[in-house]
């Protein structure tokens, strides 16, 4: 027996594990876990779309089974077991894990509770509509193929990819000693991006970020502030917190709930309901009474049932802090380039994928290049032949054999091999006039072509020039709206103003803080006496009593009966249609269960100017307007008020203006605003008119905001004075009768300064407005009772509350 050559090689077992665990970990690296920047995708996310493209499971195919396109993949790319290969495949069709699924799913795919897909023999797939643009121009040499495992076929080593995958639905993976982790975004603001950068070379970050304003998930929800997102587009790395999407209803018990309607990306709704009724069991969350999943095929829909004597927005707060209703997400921009793992900036995402797309276009024209001049070569040939046809035919005929025929062209006429081939393959139906035209027509279009393509791989202007074009038609059919929004964070300076168009807006807010905008064109001018049209639906006990003209740009400032003061952007007061009763003001600003609006004010920005508050009792006070510029939906001290007292009317002032205050029972004081000094944002004010017994302040007004004094009255009468013939006092007088208040005028609910041209919008305290020209309302005296601008229906019905429409709004 021949002895056999053992060889024993001593090895290091530590450099050996060193060198195995390297290999192993490259491997999971380039081959498993992570995604080229270049297609945004995994080897066997690329293994999947290419094996269904390959078995023609475009979207304009019929279904066909899940275990079929797994059986393909396993048997030809990726031996790595039939459950990787068919996970990868429900992610790909689960249109709450990606922006923009790339594969079309039919039958049960999971669920956003976690639930699992059915097995593969019962589901069914096939490539989603995008998908196709993914592969478009593979066929055209425009990626480089490897070998596939066992060197029995080809595989493509990136995919063209003619949208930017990587960026629209981002990627999630964990390789050995890194992870990526990079949130989906808009697909129309990232191809406008891309087409921003094509245009201006020296595009910044900053540019960027005006036109893609942050990640954007499929389950929609908030992102709270901009600094995560800025970290992570200018280093690779940042932390965003996410946020449902949530509401506060009052129920027709008096009761509140907290509607969920919105999940942040990748949270399980199942273990979320678990988690909160947990927290509730334990006692560690304290005022609810009864959690739902109302979810249907609508979509998602949570109910939190609040105890009576709770309050909602306590109740949320605790919620965010304890559950995933508000979550953390790390981004970690990292990706494969030329085959290594780097972390990027956006600037290097964009970058790289235009270059990957320069690269697709240069082999594509290439490609058709070749195939041009490869058919005018061929077609040059037949048009000589047809030149000679009698002689060809003679040659033809009197030769033994094809390859004589074919040495005896060559030599007779210098047809190259290619040419004498055609000809000999040529039918004879070629001989007639009109297949003669059509040759010399597709030649004469070849050469065209032969010439652009010579010029566009000539030139890198036209190469940017064709991705434009093609990266903007797939914009136009794939784009949607914006899902998740970015709300600003009340630590953090942050404006959503350039994503907002200025306009005109009419907003309302009802007795029991409900509020809404609308844009002024809504509403329609009418005549004196007129019913109106419904503005607002409200709840059969609620009423709309204030409603103002601003820009959708204007800061708002809410003051309440309490002296407190919040802040909101016009924007962010949600516009609803006529009849909607609007959003609970609960819900944008932290106001107190027993608090109430009483006075609202629209400031375009901070810089100058007082800001001066009067009270129901007649005490006013004076503060810079600057001391509200830090004010936020938190809200702050704006004035102390006496036990029995409450806020009532606050005007921005210039420092020199003349203050108006009339009292229900028709008394009106004018005096000047430099009889009242500059006090501290807490400070308590000074007596600005003395008031009968029962009588209060119903309003103030700057006398310069228009030359009428308007009064109207709960009743629905109403008249103008010229604010000429009032006298000037000093504050703190009682002041001078301006309206005759009577039983059947009622007592003044409300003024306005006015000017001819100028409109009025009356509001009643059912919801009805009615909009009024000034020349309908009569100047009377003031010592007069005015005449009737609102039919009121019904003894419980009065006017509530009326807003002055400028002449140039």
């Amino acid at each position: 027996m021949e002895e056999l050559d053992f060889r024993i090689i001593p090895v290091e077992i530590q450099e050996e594990m060193k060198k195995s665990y390297i290999d192993y970990a490259m491997s999971v690296i380039v081959s498993r876990a992570l995604p080229d920047v270049r297609d945004g995708l995994k080897p066997v996310h690329r293994r999947i779309l290419y094996a269904m493209n390959e078995i023609g499971l475009t979207p304009d195919k019929p279904y066909r089974k899940s275990a079929t396109v797994v059986g393909h993949v396993l048997a030809k790319y990726h031996p790595h077991g039939d459950a990787a290969v068919y996970e990868s495949l429900v992610r790909m069709a689960q249109d709450f894990s990606m922006r923009h699924p790339l594969v079309d799913g039919h039958g049960n795919f999971g669920s956003v509770d976690g639930d699992p897909p059915a097995a593969m023999r019962y589901t069914e797939a096939r490539m989603s509509k995008i998908a196709i643009e993914m592969l478009r121009d593979i066929e055209k040499e425009t990626v480089d193929f490897m070998p596939n495992f066992d060197e029995s076929a080809k595989e493509p080593k990136v995919l063209p990819s003619r949208f930017p995958n990587l960026l629209v639905n981002g990627s999630q993976g964990i390789a050995v000693g890194m992870a990526t982790n990079i949130p989906p975004h808009n697909l129309a603001e990232v191809i406008d991006a891309i087409v921003y950068i094509l245009d201006n070379e020296n595009a910044t970050l900053d540019d960027i970020m005006k036109i893609i304003k942050g990640p954007d998930f499929p389950t929609g929800g908030y992102i709270i502030g901009k600094k995560g997102i800025k970290d992570a587009y200018a280093t690779g790395k940042g932390k965003i917190i996410v946020r449902a999407k949530t509401s506060i209803e009052q129920t027709s018990k008096g009761r509140q709930r907290i509607i969920v309607t919105e999940l942040p990306y990748m949270v399980n709704k199942a273990r979320l309901i678990e988690k909160i009724a947990e927290l509730v069991h334990e006692k560690k969350i304290d005022g609810i009474s009864d959690i739902r999943d109302e979810s249907d095929k609508e979509g998602l829909r949570i109910v939190i049932e609040i105890k009576k004597d709770a309050d909602a927005n306590v109740v949320l707060k605790q919620l965010y802090k304890n559950t995933q209703l508000q979550d953390s997400f790390g981004i970690i921009m990292l990706a494969l380039v030329d085959n290594q793992p780097k972390v990027l900036t956006l600037m290097d995402m964009l970058n790289l994928y235009i270059e990957h797309q320069k690269e697709i276009i240069v082999r594509r024209t290439r490609y058709d290049l070749k195939k041009a001049e490869e058919r005018a070569h061929i077609l040059e040939g037949l048009k000589k032949a047809l030149d000679h046809i009698d002689e060809i035919i003679s040659i033809i005929r009197s030769s033994k054999t094809v390859n004589e025929a074919k040495d005896r062209l060559i030599q007779r006429f210098q047809f190259t091999d290619i040419q004498a081939q055609a000809i000999l393959d040529m039918r004879l139906q070629r001989l007639t006039g009109l297949e003669r035209q059509k040759i010399e027509e597709e030649l004469a279009e070849l050469i065209k072509m032969i010439e652009y393509y010579k010029n566009v791989l000539a030139s890198e202007a036209m190469v940017k020039e064709i991705i434009k074009k093609e990266i903007l038609e797939i914009k136009e059919k794939y784009k949607d709206e914006r899902r998740t929004k970015i709300i600003q964070d009340e630590h953090e300076d942050f404006e959503e103003e350039e994503l907002i168009q200025e306009q005109e807006t009419v907003i309302t807010l009802t007795h029991f803080g409900y509020i809404k905008r609308l844009p002024l064109d809504t509403y329609k001018s009418q005549k004196r006496g007129g019913r109106g049209i419904t503005g607002i639906s409200t709840r059969e006990d609620d009423f709309v009593e204030d409603v103002f003209v601003t820009t959708t740009h204007h800061y708002i400032l809410f003051f309440t009966d309490k002296g407190r003061v919040f802040r909101l952007r016009a924007y962010e007061v949600p516009e609803g249609s006529r009849q909607a009763k609007g959003t609970a003001i609960v819900n944008l600003i932290q106001i107190g269960k027993d608090e109430k609006i009483t006075a609202t004010m629209a400031v375009k920005d901070f810089k100058e100017g007082y800001l001066m508050m009067c009270t129901k009792n007649g005490t006013i006070k004076k503060v810079l307007l600057s001391e509200f510029e830090n004010t936020t939906r938190a809200g702050k001290k704006a004035i102390t008020l006496a036990d029995d007292d409450s806020l009532v009317d606050v005007k921005l002032t210039s420092g020199s203006d003349e203050v108006v205050l009339v009292s229900s029972n028709g008394y009106c004081v004018v005096f000047n605003e430099n009889d009242v000094r500059v006090m501290g944002r807490s400070a308590q004010g000074v007596k600005g008119m003395t008031l009968e017994d029962g009588d209060f302040i119903v309003g103030m007004e700057k006398a310069s905001d228009g030359k009428y004094l308007l009064c109207v009255t709960e009743n629905g009468f109403g008249k103008r004075s010229e604010i000429e013939e009032y006298r000037k006092t000093k504050r703190g007088a009682k002041g001078v009768l301006t309206y005759r208040v009577t039983d059947k005028t009622g007592k003044i609910v409300d003024i306005k300064m006015v000017n001819d041209e100028d409109e009025i919008m009356i509001c009643s305290t059912e919801g009805i407005f009615i909009r009024l020209e000034m020349s309908q309302v009569p100047v009377q005296g003031r010592n007069t009772q005015g005449v009737k601008l609102m039919r009121i229906d019904g003894e419980d019905i009065k006017v509530s509350s009326i807003a002055r429409i400028k002449a140039e709004e």
